[in-house]
This record gives C-alpha cells, sequence and structure tokens, in this order.
C-alpha cells in the first residue's frame, strides 16, 4: 500500500469537493481547508481508510493558516509517507465588473484567497517537506484568465496570471536547489481545469453586462451544454496528478494534456 499525504483548499464544494472524493485511497492522510465543511466527506473517509482532517479556516488568514499547516507538517515522520501532494485550489471572483466598482476591502480580500494562500501554502509545504523521502507535488489550479484577460475581471486574472508565473520561478528555485546537491526538487504546476460547471461560472453568467461585456460567452458555453462537470473535470485532474511527466512543464491546460 503506497502512503500519502494530500492537502486541499477549497474541498467543500464545486471542484475542490471532488477532488478531495477521488483522492480518498486507503492510505491517505487528507487535510481539507474550508470555511464550511464537506457534508459528507467524513463519512467517505472512513469507509475509504483515510485518515480525514478538515479544518474550517478562511483563508483570508492566510498568514495563520500557513503557519498552522507548516506546524501540523512537522510533525510527521520525514519518512512516512511515499508521496505528498499540495492542492492550492481555493478561489472566489469579487463582484464581477471594473475594479473601481469593489471596495478595497473586497479587492485585497480575493488577491489573499486567490493568490497570497497559495504563495504561502506552497512555501510552507515545501519548507516542511524538504526532507521527506516522498515525491512532492504541488499543483495550483489556475484559469485561463489568467492567460487572457477579459473586461470585468480583472482581479481574478491578475491573481491567476500571478499564480502562473509564481509556478514557474518555484519550479526553477527547486530545479537549481536540485541541481546544486540539494533535495530533490518538488514538482509545481500552475493548471487551468477548462470551463467547468460550478458556483464561480454561475457568477460570470449572473453579472452586469454593463461591466462584464463576455458575460454573453459564458452563457453560450452554459446553453451549449460545453461546461465540464466537476465530477469529470476532477478524474482528468488526479489522473494528471500522477502522471510521470507531472511538472516537466510548469504551466499547463487539462484540456491539453
Amino acid at each position: 500500500m503506497n502512503h500519502r499525504l494530500v492537502i486541499i483548499t477549497g474541498a467543500s464544494r464545486g471542484l475542490g469537493a471532488a477532488l478531495a472524493e477521488q483522492l480518498l485511497q486507503p492510505g491517505t492522510v487528507m487535510l481539507c481547508l474550508s470555511r464550511q465543511p464537506h457534508p459528507t466527506l467524513a463519512q467517505q473517509a472512513a469507509q475509504a481508510q483515510v485518515q480525514l482532517e478538515t479544518w474550517s479556516r478562511d483563508l483570508i488568514e492566510c498568514v495563520a493558516v500557513a503557519d498552522e499547516v507548516e506546524h501540523w507538517l512537522r510533525e510527521f515522520d520525514a519518512q512516512r509517507f511515499d508521496q505528498a501532494l499540495l492542492i492550492n485550489n481555493a478561489g472566489v471572483i469579487p463582484t464581477v465588473g471594473p475594479v473601481t466598482g469593489c471596495s478595497n476591502a473586497e479587492l485585497s480580500a480575493a488577491l489573499r484567497v486567490g493568490l497570497e494562500a497559495t504563495v504561502l501554502l506552497t512555501a510552507s509545504f515545501l519548507r516542511s517537506t524538504m526532507g521527506w523521502r516522498a515525491d512532492r507535488r504541488a499543483l495550483n489550479i489556475s484559469s485561463g484568465l489568467g492567460r487572457r484577460a477579459i473586461a470585468g475581471s480583472a482581479l481574478y486574472c491578475g491573481a491567476k496570471a500571478g499564480m502562473d508565473h509564481f509556478s514557474r520561478a518555484v519550479a526553477l528555485d527547486e530545479a537549481h536547489r536540485a541541481a546544486s546537491g540539494g533535495p530533490a526538487a518538488a514538482r509545481i504546476v500552475s493548471l487551468a481545469p477548462g470551463v467547468v460547471d460550478t458556483d464561480m461560472q454561475w457568477q460570470l453568467r449572473s453579472a452586469d453586462a454593463a461591466g462584464f461585456p463576455a458575460r454573453d460567452n459564458f452563457e453560450r458555453l452554459h446553453a451549449s451544454g460545453q461546461l465540464e462537470s466537476a465530477d469529470v473535470t476532477a478524474a482528468k485532474i488526479v489522473a494528471y496528478l500522477q502522471r510521470a511527466d507531472f511538472g516537466a512543464e510548469p504551466l499547463a491546460d487539462i484540456r491539453l494534456v
């Protein structure tokens, strides 16, 4: 039996919930972070013989949460796991439209959850597990909007673009340290999951078209059945996470891998 550690943020609904459910395999220790708990994950974990911890945390307080996760990780024996996975999935879209229609507090909160938490949790994960024998992989759930800007979603586009470039640079750091005689490099990927039928898609379709001229595009995707279910997308991501070439390129799109 392989022994694996998994950390997932935003695991209570949508894609994060589907990922958590599909990663429930015997021998797994799983930590799920979300503001509200997944309603049935504990029961599913018990049936799958998974050691599950669910923490109700708001990633707006990302410094405290990352410190807590780092302390938790340091309690494990460095030889215990064959694989360690971090999945930074949590994200929020502030009020759709120009940034001038959002308060500074709303923009700051969205940026903390969408980018700062990813940075801090990735750093905590890499620091805490550097001496582990495990194959370490960090997956950051990005978006096509990080690679193609649209009006009315500047904060979300910027956060995902930052996530992409952060992932590139961290991958270079890991490769450099390994090449210099340090521990084996962790594998880092920032992954666009495609168009997934989640609450976030509903939020975009419901936005005021006056401030979000791309709304019609999202309505057409939904009406024409082009949105992928969270379960189907999660299955593709879980398979990708286990591929031997995971991390060969730090930027990826699940539709193209």
